[in-house]
C-alpha cells in the first residue's frame, strides 16, 4: 500500500440543506409502428439505449437524467445521472409530468427518442399547463386548462392530443399537432373531479381502397397510416370510473367502486392494457381489473394498506406495479391457468399478486418502467429482448429515486442481463434495487460552496442562502496516534457559527452559486438574474433585453475577476471586481458555435480563433459586431461546468453538448476547444502542483487528464486513465467533485506524489495525479481482475488508490488548509425526521 495521508476532519452536519420531494416520474414514450407491420414478425431488436429519465419535484424544479452508459453499453454501474434541472416558478409545484414526441412521424418504431425529439408538459395544482424548452432550461409556453385545477394529464400513443382531467369536471384535450399546443375540444362535465386519466388502445385506420398495379408515393402511404383513438378512462372522485367516447366527447358507461360507511373513494390512478382491461387503484387500498367492453370488474386485490397514488405497466403488458401511501410497491403479474373447454384449446389467463417489496421509508407517488408501455391491440403488440431486463423507477417524499430491475420470473430461462450491475437475480422479487443519491444541487452540481481562506461554508436553497464560519480547529500534538483519513473529535457549538441567512426575492428556483476564497464575494442567481453580494455594497448584473440568469459561477484564486455563464444566452463573462463597480471584461461565445463541431466530433480546420475583439471594458459596451454574429449559428447549451487554475491563468468551461473550451485569463482570449467524449463532463479540476494540468471527470467514473499549454493528452494521463481501479470505474455513485491538499501542491514531485481526492454521494477515493508515479503494477493488477466475476468488486487498495465509505451522503468535501479537510454531510434520517410520521399498522400484539 502507498503511503498513508493523516488530515484532519471536519465532519459538518449542521448544514440544514433539504432536497425536496418527488412527486412524479416519466420516461419518453416509443413511436407508434406502422399499420403495415401487422402480421409481420413483431419481435423488435432495439438498441440498448435507455431514455431519459425526468424527475419532478414539490418546489417546482424537473431534473432530466441521462443513462451514464454508452450507447452499445447494456449496463452502468452509475444508472441515471442528473444532466440539467429545469428551475420552476417560485413558488411553485410540480403535480403532474407528461412527455409526447414533438414530430413523431419522423421518427420509425425502433427508435428511442432523445431530448430534441420530445415535449415536456407539467402541472403544478393550478389551472396552468406548462410546456418547457428543455434545451434552454425555462418555460417555454403556457395555457389554461379554461377547467380550474388540473388533476391529471395523459398524451395519446400518437402524440397528437393531450388530454387533461379538471376540477371542474371535464376532461379537456389540446392539440399537440406539428409543435402547437392549442385548446382542441371539451368533454361533457361531470359533477366531481377527475383524479386520474388514461387512453384506451388505439385503433388502426386501414385504407378503404387499395390501387394494385400502381406506384403509389410515399407522402399518400403516409397519410393512410394513421392510428384512431376511439376511448378513454377517467378515475374519480365520486367512487366511480368513466369509459368516455373520443369521438362524441360523452360517458360509455360507469364503473362503480366500493365504499366504505358511504364515504366516497377517491380513484387515485388508472391504466389501460393494450387487450382493453382497465386498472384502478384506489383510496381503500384495492386494486381492480375491469373489462372495458362489458364495464364490469374481472379481479380484485386488497394490495395495499392505505391509498394507492400510482401505478406502472411493464413493457410486455403482462406485469403492473402499484405502490403508495403503505410504501409498499406490489407486482400482478397475468398467468396461464391452462386450456379452456372450447375446441380451440386457447389457454385462459388470470392476474394474480406475486410478490410485495417495501424500498421506500415513506409514501410513494410516482412509478415509471423503461421501456414503457405503450397499450396497442394484439395485432400490433410490440416484445423487447428477453435477454435484457426492464426498470423500474419509482420516487415519493423520501426524496430519493429507487430503481430496480424487474424481469418476470418466467424470462429466466435465459440469461438476463442486470442493466443495474447490482447482482446477477434480475426478477423484480429477488434483485437488489439502486438508491440513486438525491441532487444536492441544480443540474447536479453542489448547492454547498467553500471559502478556504476565509473558512466560510455557504448553502443555497431555493430562494435564501446561509453561510456558516468554522472556526480554526485546536492545536493537537503531532505525536499523537491518529487514523489515516480518521474523522476529528465532533466540533461543539463552539467549533462553528452561523453568519449569514438571506431570503431573497426571485422569479424561479435559484440554480447556482459561488463564494470567492477570501468570503468577500457571493453571487447566487436564479434563471433571470444575477445578485452579487460584498461585505460592504451589493450589485446587480446590468439590466439588458435579455437573461442575466448564470448557471455556472467561478472566482479567480486572488478573488480579483468572476467568471459566470450565461442561462439564456450561452455566453461566458468575465468581470472585474477590482474598482468600485464590478464591470464585464469580456464576453466570450464559443459555446453558440454550431459549426465546430459534426457529429459530435471537432473538425479540423476550424475557426479556432473564435475570440470576441477586445472591447471597451465597460458593463454597458458587450455586444458583438454583426460580422461575428452571423459567421455562426448560435447554438442553445447549457453552460453548467467551468474551473479555474490555482495560479488563475486557466479557464476551463464545459456545456451539456459534451464540448470543453479552454481560455486564458491573463491575456483574455480563447486558447483551444477539446475533442468531444461520449458524455459531458461531470467535474472540471486543475492540478494546483501543474496548473496546466486539467482533469476531466464523466458520470461513469472515467477520467481524461489535457494539457491545456501543449494542447495533448499526455502519455501518463493515458496510461493514468486505463488503469483505473475497477471499484473506482464502476462504483454505485457518480464523481460529484474532486479536491487537492494545499500543501502538497509546493513540494517537489520527486520529494512527494500529488494526490487528489475524488468524491461521490457515499465515498471518497485517493489517487495519485504525478506522472512519475509507476503504473505497472496498477496494469498487471488490473489485468488480474478481469478474471474475477464483475459482480464480486476486486478490492483495489494496492498502489496508491484507497477508497473509504463511512461518510454519506456527501454534499460538498475540499480543504480548508493545509492537512485540514471539511466533509459536508447531510444524512438521511435528519432529512426524513422533518416530515410527517409515514404509514404504519400493527400486524401483531394488537386486540
Amino acid at each position: 500500500m502507498g503511503e498513508t495521508a493523516t488530515l484532519a476532519v471536519h465532519r459538518c452536519r449542521f448544514v440544514d440543506y433539504t432536497p425536496s420531494a418527488i412527486t412524479a416520474v416519466a420516461f419518453p414514450p416509443l413511436p407508434l409502428p406502422s399499420i403495415s407491420d401487422k402480421g409481420k414478425n413483431s419481435s423488435i431488436k432495439r438498441s440498448s439505449r435507455f431514455g431519459t429519465l425526468a424527475v419532478s419535484h414539490a418546489n417546482g424544479n424537473i431534473d432530466l437524467c441521462e443513462w451514464a452508459g454508452g450507447e452499445r453499453d447494456q449496463q452502468s454501474s452509475q444508472a441515471w445521472v442528473i444532466r440539467k434541472t429545469l428551475p420552476g416558478p417560485h413558488p411553485s409545484k410540480v403535480d403532474s409530468l407528461a412527455f409526447a414526441l414533438r414530430y413523431p412521424d419522423d421518427l420509425t418504431a425502433d427508435d428511442i427518442p432523445s431530448c430534441s425529439d420530445l415535449r415536456l408538459f407539467s402541472s403544478g395544482g393550478g389551472s396552468e399547463l406548462l410546456e418547457w424548452d428543455m434545451d434552454r432550461a425555462c418555460v417555454r409556453r403556457t395555457i389554461s386548462s379554461q377547467g380550474g385545477s388540473i388533476w391529471c394529464m395523459a398524451a395519446n400513443p400518437a402524440s397528437s392530443i393531450l388530454a387533461l382531467g379538471c376540477e371542474d369536471g371535464t376532461v379537456r384535450l389540446l392539440s399537440l399537432v406539428n409543435d402547437t399546443l392549442t385548446q382542441y375540444r371539451r368533454f361533457d362535465r361531470v359533477k366531481c373531479r377527475v383524479l386520474s386519466i388514461a387512453w384506451g388502445p388505439p385503433i388502426p385506420q386501414y385504407p378503404q381502397t387499395k390501387n394494385y398495379g400502381r406506384d403509389v408515393d410515399s407522402d399518400s402511404e403516409d397519410e393512410e397510416d394513421i392510428w384512431t383513438d376511439t376511448w378513454l378512462v377517467t378515475g374519480s372522485s365520486d367512487s366511480s370510473i368513466r369509459k368516455w367516447d373520443v369521438a362524441t366527447g360523452r360517458v360509455v358507461d360507469r364503473m362503480g367502486m366500493d365504499k366504505i360507511r358511504g364515504e366516497r373513494t377517491l380513484v387515485w390512478t388508472v391504466g389501460v392494457l393494450g387487450d382493453g382491461t382497465i386498472v384502478s387503484g384506489d383510496s381503500l387500498g384495492m386494486v381492480k381489473f375491469w373489462d372495458s367492453r362489458t364495464c364490469t370488474q374481472l379481479q380484485s386485490f386488497q394490495g395495499h394498506g392505505a391509498d394507492v397514488l400510482c401505478l406502472a405497466i411493464g413493457p410486455e403488458g403482462n406485469t403492473v406495479f402499484t405502490s403508495g401511501v403503505d410504501q409498499k410497491i406490489t407486482l400482478f403479474s397475468l398467468v396461464k391457468t391452462g386450456s379452456s373447454s372450447n375446441t380451440s384449446g386457447a389457454f385462459t389467463s388470470r392476474w394474480v399478486q406475486s410478490c410485495s417489496r417495501r424500498i421506500h421509508s415513506h409514501d410513494v407517488r410516482a412509478l415509471a418502467t423503461w421501456p414503457p408501455y405503450t397499450a396497442l391491440p394484439p395485432s400490433h403488440k410490440r416484445r423487447f429482448p428477453i435477454d435484457i431486463s426492464p426498470i423500474l423507477a419509482s420516487g415519493g417524499l423520501d426524496m430519493s429515486v429507487v430503481v430496480t430491475p424487474a424481469a418476470l420470473p418466467s424470462t429466466t430461462v435465459v440469461k438476463v442481463i442486470n442493466p443495474l450491475s447490482t447482482s446477477a437475480h434480475c426478477t423484480f422479487e429477488d434483485s437488489y434495487h439502486r438508491r440513486l443519491a438525491y441532487s444536492a444541487g441544480a443540474s447536479g452540481v453542489s448547492a454547498v460552496q467553500v471559502a478556504r481562506k476565509a473558512r466560510l461554508i455557504s448553502c443555497m436553497r431555493d430562494s435564501g442562502v446561509s453561510v456558516w464560519q468554522v472556526k480554526p480547529r485546536p492545536p493537537v500534538n503531532d505525536d499523537a496516534n491518529s487514523e489515516e483519513l480518521n474523522p476529528a473529535p465532533s466540533l461543539d457549538s463552539a467549533g462553528w457559527e452561523k453568519v449569514l441567512e438571506m431570503d431573497l426575492n426571485v422569479n424561479t428556483n435559484l440554480i447556482a452559486s459561488g463564494m470567492s476564497d477570501d468570503g468577500r464575494w457571493l453571487v447566487v442567481s436564479d434563471l433571470y438574474e444575477t445578485k452579487l453580494f460584498s461585505l460592504t455594497f451589493d450589485a446587480h448584473l446590468p439590466n439588458s433585453n435579455m437573461s442575466t440568469g448564470g448557471q455556472a459561477f467561478h472566482f479567480t484564486p486572488d478573488s480579483s475577476k468572476l467568471v459566470m455563464s450565461t442561462t439564456a444566452s450561452s455566453h461566458v463573462l468575465v468581470i472585474d471586481l477590482v474598482g468600485e463597480k464590478p464591470r464585464v471584461l469580456r464576453k466570450f461565445d464559443q459555446h453558440r458555435f454550431k459549426n465546430s463541431t459534426v457529429h459530435d466530433r471537432v473538425v479540423k480546420g476550424r475557426r479556432t480563433d473564435g475570440d470576441v475583439d477586445m472591447m471597451d471594458a465597460t458593463a454597458d459596451n458587450v455586444d458583438h459586431s454583426e460580422d461575428n454574429e452571423k459567421s455562426s449559428t448560435p447554438a442553445v447549451v447549457s453552460i453548467l461546468r467551468m474551473s479555474i487554475s490555482p495560479d488563475g491563468q486557466w479557464l476551463a468551461t464545459s456545456d451539456d453538448h459534451a464540448r470543453t473550451h479552454i481560455f486564458n485569463l491573463d491575456s483574455i482570449q480563447h486558447h483551444s476547444v477539446l475533442p468531444t467524449f461520449a458524455k459531458p463532463a461531470q467535474v472540471l479540476a486543475f492540478v494546483p502542483r501543474q496548473p496546466n494540468i486539467l482533469i476531466m471527470a464523466f458520470p461513469d467514473n472515467t477520467l481524461q487528464v489535457y494539457n491545456v499549454e501543449s494542447r495533448q493528452f499526455p502519455v501518463w494521463g493515458k496510461e493514468l486513465c486505463n488503469s483505473l481501479p475497477r471499484r473506482f470505474t464502476h462504483a454505485h455513485d457518480p464523481v460529484l467533485g474532486v479536491a487537492f491538499d494545499i500543501a502538497e501542491a509546493t513540494l517537489r514531485s520527486d520529494i512527494a506524489p500529488q494526490y487528489a481526492l475524488f468524491w461521490g454521494s457515499t465515498w471518497i477515493c485517493r489517487l495519485s495525479m504525478s506522472d512519475s508515479t509507476p503504473r505497472n503494477l496498477a496494469k498487471k493488477r488490473r489485468r488480474e481482475s478481469t478474471k474475477v466475476s464483475p459482480l464480486l468488486p476486486t478490492d483495489d487498495t494496492h498502489g496508491d488508490f484507497r477508497m473509504i465509505t463511512h461518510y454519506r451522503p456527501i454534499l460538498r468535501l475540499d480543504f480548508l488548509a493545509n492537512g485540514e479537510l471539511v466533509v459536508v454531510e447531510r444524512p438521511l434520517v435528519d432529512v426524513l425526521s422533518d416530515l410527517p410520521p409515514a404509514y404504519f399498522k400493527h400486524k401483531y400484539g394488537t386486540s
